[in-house]
């Protein structure tokens, strides 16, 4: 039996056994799959680009940059919420227990799952665009646990996967060796990016004018304030996600060579 295993293109041809740190079954509602976690040092190089960018993210557009470029928001969730609505009706409709209703889970598991890896394919493409494209990135040091307690917005925010998108951009910037900053959002929509005066203005108001004679519009102005809050500290300010021992998948990892059962149980 070989002592070498394999494992998918761009980790290696082969890895040795005692690589893998931890090893961990996991259900979806398409299969069973085994994720390895196994130690590698990624690095990737690309040529210097000489651009810092700040970015605002937000629900009409997935973010603007302080170069007044934006990003559609895909709304995954909203594009897919007729078909979920349809398959949760066939569920509560079928008989509890029966095979027809187990079934029509599997349907609505299946429809759920694609949406976040909908969510996950867009956050890792455009986070890794945005990490070679520049070699500083400012972002908002967001509370989306606390944003989401709006509940007029609370699905709108969960389906736009700020989070998520941010992971992946401090994943990145290890990776390729560039600059992430989490700055503190307080004020940036209301700060003048021109000449620093406070400008008050309603959720609702789109653009920002200020006295100075700056008009932009409000994420444009809000990015090029991140942007300069970024560049005037030293090294990542916010919280990192990464720093966290964050893992996505089910809580219970086993360790390579350890009992399954056991550690389940224990």
């Amino acid at each position: 039996m070989s002592s070498r295993i394999p494992l998918p293109s761009g980790m290696g041809e082969y890895q040795q056994p005692d690589q893998i740190k931890r090893v961990r079954l996991v259900k979806r509602a398409d299969g069973y799959y085994v994720q390895f976690c196994v130690s590698v040092d990624r690095v990737e190089s690309v040529e210097p680009s000489g651009r810092a960018i700040g970015l605002d993210v937000g629900l009409n557009d997935f973010y603007t940059d302080s170069n007044n470029q934006t990003v559609d928001n895909p709304r995954f969730l909203r594009k897919g919420e007729r078909r979920l609505k349809k398959a949760q009706r066939r569920v509560s409709k079928r008989v509890k227990g029966s095979n027809n209703r187990r079934k029509a889970r599997q349907v609505l598991g299946k429809r759920h799952l694609k949406i976040s890896r909908q969510r996950k394919d867009h956050a890792v493409k455009l986070a890794r665009c945005v990490i070679t494209s520049n070699d500083v990135v400012a972002y908002e040091d967001l509370r989306i646990k606390n944003m989401v307690r709006n509940h007029c917005l609370a699905k709108s925010i969960n389906d736009a996967s700020w989070y998520q998108f941010r992971v992946w951009l401090e994943y990145f910037g290890k990776v390729f060796g560039k600059i992430t900053i989490a700055v503190i959002p307080n004020g940036t929509s209301q700060e003048c990016s021109q000449c620093g005066t406070v400008v008050k203005k309603a959720l609702s108001t789109r653009t920002h004018i200020c006295q100075c004679g700056c008009v932009l519009d409000r994420d444009h102005n809000a990015a090029r304030n991140i942007l300069s809050r970024g560049l005037s500290t030293v090294g990542h300010t916010g919280t990192s996600m990464l720093d966290m021992g964050i893992a996505w998948g089910e809580d219970t990892s086993t360790h390579a060579g350890a009992n399954l059962l056991g550690q389940v149980t224990s």
